[in-house]
């Protein structure tokens, strides 16, 4: 582990409101703690720098902070009623769909106490074989040689005692033309009932289970029923039901994925809302993590009048460091600029502890990775390296299903000052994403003078058009790619309301997610069908749990990004930027005010990113998709080597050699720099890039913030709409 490591309870905070931090520290030294203003991210020298701004009066006493372990892995915990616990005979039964056998004990159900020799713990040991480990007086002893089991199989599994004749039988049968098997021994003592049945379900003190568990219930010697959970009910939730007489209900620790096909799917409903019974299962995974669950280091509570911004917490112990990036919007209900910077801290947490492939297969990427790191001072630390702390939703699980949820109650090695994304030379310039990226922006703005709030997806989500309805202007960073219905219900009707929005990010708006209404923090993506997609839900799991809609694209839920930003995601790169031509009718247009100052007939072709302005991900316009007819396309990108290689969305591509659109695959492979109005004097302002927005296309975007002499009222040529252009004058 990170010798220190931390995370707040919340990626922005009001002034008035308290913010926890959590930390882990392994050093043996005390650790001293202080409040900083970030102005920049980037630890390229050539770059502004990582430039910081002590906030008065918000140091911390160096204090002893411990070193704190991580609970990965995902179960069902019961407390099982107090006349439950002088259980002697008894029978366990599950339905099991395994998804990781070989690599240690599989715990379906336990109750095993191994400290004290007492309990059970019914599980597929490393051999595949089903098994009973039992507390007997003496010691503990495992019931070896149980039915062998394979992977991604349905069984019907039991295992019953009989305290009479200390008998055993452990069977399995198998959803499959296959025929059941069972085995039946004596144990040499009997088992030993513990003082308290504290029950787990996919858990034992030794391990945690991985795949599929449904229809799991336990019986007394007699038959009778004692527990009978049904996880077909309450899916969205974190609570198991009991359906048995003794309502023995039990609650779900680090977030398994629920709204997953059960072994009665039948394909005839894709949406667990209207079938629930056939989707009865919880898929548990062995490094599932929603909150590591560190006690508060330091806590702040943020003094009224501290100016809305970018904040974070620096952490040291002797020569060790750790930074733990926050957000300070405005006082609820005011603001203090006229312009908001729209933060994505929701996708900061979907991408959260991104371990690149780049990073697994390929040994002198680590090692130029490292060096560089080195080399710039730059964050030391790679999610590639520390999978302890839990992966991001571009990652797999280690059963090989798609990691579904993301939490920001953890550290996020990828959300911190000077952390680098890409390390080569040929990727050129600094190798950002997502939060040092977006922080050029905030760094372009200070330098312009341009007064600006801090606002989060959170605030979005949350207040909707009440939050944004203050501003004359929204901009977005880089990279805005995940949003709630809400988040985009919010940004609609600022735009039609008389808002302007400016998206200086490409790849944006392009998938939907669900919050856990339970827990703050907790996201959830299901990648259904279409969609540049890092893994594919399994077919019948396209469905949220959390909100039971209708997951993955927002193209798919009828909501194309072109439909709020004129622009939409259409291909994909390596991080080497290209430049954008000026349309020719560009400079004749009633949008020409925004290429005053811009000379020559292409711009962006350099930059802190890429050196290009457009690259990696590219957005383009497209009327079909909801791109406004009175748009005008400003310029387009160009240059883009096929050698690079760039390839189309797979929304886009039908065939090999036909696209949705109807034109060529290469002439589709283009971002579009887009303005249009929209009703009641709003505007919309897209560069459709997901490379440095401030950097790299400084001009336009100095046009567009009123670095020029900028008209109030352009006529509207084929449109009866006079309005406002999307600037910040």
């Amino acid at each position: 582990m990170i010798p220190l490591a931390g995370y707040a309870d919340r990626l922005s905070v009001r002034p008035g409101e308290t913010i926890n931090f959590h930390a882990s520290n392994s050093t043996g030294g005390q650790v001293s703690a202080r409040i900083v203003r970030v102005r920049s991210a980037d630890a390229n020298p050539k770059s502004p720098g990582l430039r910081t701004e002590d906030v008065p009066g918000a140091a911390f006493a160096a204090t002893k902070v411990q070193e704190h372990s991580i609970d990965r892995g995902s179960f069902a915990a019961v407390d099982l009623c107090a006349q439950m616990s002088s259980i002697d005979s008894f029978t366990v039964q599950a339905t099991i769909w395994p998804t990781r056998l070989g690599y240690g004990p599989q715990p379906i159900v336990s109750w095993l106490e191994p400290d004290k020799g007492t309990g059970v713990s019914f599980e597929i040991g490393k051999d595949h074989r089903l098994t009973m480990v039992a507390g007997i007086s003496g010691g503990t002893a495992w019931v070896e040689k149980g039915p062998l089991l394979a992977e991604r199989t349905w069984y019907d599994v039991s295992a019953s005692y009989d305290a009479a004749s200390r008998g055993v039988t452990i069977t399995a049968k198998p959803h499959a033309p296959t025929p059941a098997a069972s085995i039946e021994m004596t144990l040499p003592r009997a088992i030993a009932t513990p003082a308290h049945m504290k029950l787990c379900i996919a858990a034992s003190p030794a391990a945690t289970f991985n795949g599929k568990i449904e229809r799991v219930s336990l019986h007394g010697g007699g038959g009778q029923a004692i527990a009978v959970w049904d996880f077909s009910k309450d899916i969205g939730s974190s609570r198991i039901v009991d359906t048995g007489p003794h309502g023995c209900h039990g609650v779900l620790i680090n977030q398994p994925t629920r709204a997953v096909t059960g072994s009665n799917w039948s394909g005839r409903e894709m949406c667990w809302r209207h079938a629930p019974g056939e989707y009865g299962a919880i898929h548990f995974h062995d490094d599932d993590i929603d909150d590591c669950k560190w006690p508060v280091a330091f806590s702040w509570q943020v003094p009224d009048g501290l100016a809305s911004g970018c904040y974070a917490l620096l952490l040291e112990a002797g020569e060790v460091k750790e930074n733990i990036p926050f957000f300070v919007p405005p006082p609820k209900g005011t603001k203090t600029a006229d312009v908001a910077v729209l933060f994505s801290t929701y996708t900061y947490t979907v991408y959260g502890n991104h371990a690149r492939p780049e990073w697994q297969r390929d040994e002198a990427w680590r090692k130029a990775w490292i060096d560089q790191s080195k080399a710039w001072n730059a964050y030391p630390h790679n999610p590639g390296q520390h999978a302890e702390y839990g992966l991001s939703t571009y990652n797999f699980h280690t059963d090989g299903s798609g990691i579904a949820h993301a939490s920001w109650r953890r550290p996020m090695l990828n959300l911190r000052l000077g952390y680098i994304t890409y390390p080569y030379e040929d990727i050129r310039a600094s190798g950002l994403r997502h939060y040092p990226t977006d922080m050029h922006l905030v760094s372009w703005l200070d330098r312009q003078g341009i007064s600006h709030d801090i606002i989060t997806d959170e605030e979005l989500d949350r207040e909707g058009l009440d939050l944004l309805k203050r501003y004359r202007v929204v901009v977005t960073g880089s990279h805005p790619e995940y949003h709630t219905p809400q988040m985009l219900d919010a940004l609609e009707s600022f735009r039609d309301q008389g808002g302007r929005l400016m998206y200086l990010g490409g790849n944006g708006f392009y998938w939907k997610i669900a919050l856990n209404p339970e827990r703050a923090g907790a996201v959830e993506i299901r990648r259904a069908e279409g969609g540049i997609r890092a893994w594919a839900s399994e077919t019948g799991e396209y469905y949220n749990q959390f909100d039971g809609e209708y997951g993955g694209l927002w193209r798919r839920n009828g909501r194309p990004p072109q439909k709020l930003a004129g622009v939409g995601f259409t291909a994909q790169g390596n991080f080497v930027g290209s430049y954008y031509r000026v349309k020719p009718d560009a400079r004749s247009s009633r949008a020409a005010w925004i290429l005053e100052g811009v000379e020559g007939e292409t711009v962006g072709g350099s930059g802190l990113s890429g050196h290009g302005a457009a690259g990696f991900e590219l957005d383009r316009a497209d009327k079909r998709l909801g791109t406004p007819a009175h748009a005008v396309i400003l310029a387009a990108s160009e240059g883009h080597k096929p050698d690079a290689p760039w390839v189309l969305v797979p929304e886009e591509q039908l065939t090999h050699i036909v696209t949705w659109a109807g034109e060529p695959a290469e002439k589709l492979i283009r971002a579009d720099i887009v303005f249009f109005e929209a009703a009641n004097g709003g505007a919309v302002f897209s560069t459709s890039m997901v490379q440095s927005a401030s950097t790299a296309v400084k001009a336009p975007i100095a046009a567009a913030t009123g670095a020029s002499t900028v008209p109030t009222t352009p006529t509207v040529s084929g449109n009866s709409a006079t309005t406002l252009p999307c600037c910040l004058t």
